[in-house]
């Protein structure tokens, strides 16, 4: 679909709404519907969706990531290792 195609007013989203949804769903895509000539809403297929999801969740995880980082707040995996051993180690001594 092109672009001057996913863009729609509401009046023409009503009276196509099935065949929009199937439209979506077929080739994968997302439709701005406008009001008044402004737009207002997204439609999206699942897929699109949930891969926009998973996206920004990685997005977040990255960005917690580079704070702590930035903050100091990481270890190497050696002492990680070290620190496994010792509680191991503790555990079994109990």
């Amino acid at each position: 679909m092109r672009l001057s195609e996913k863009v729609k007013p509401i009046s023409y989203f009503k009276a196509n709404a099935a065949e929009i949804i199937k439209n979506l769903h077929d080739n994968t895509g997302t439709m701005v519907i406008t009001q008044n000539g402004e737009a207002k809403a997204v439609v999206q297929d699942i897929h699109t969706y949930e891969n926009i999801q998973e996206s920004l969740a990685m997005l977040k995880i990255l960005a917690q990531s580079s704070k702590q980082i930035q903050e100091g707040k990481v270890r190497s995996a050696g002492q990680v290792l070290k620190k496994l051993e010792k509680k191991i180690q503790k555990d079994k001594a109990e």
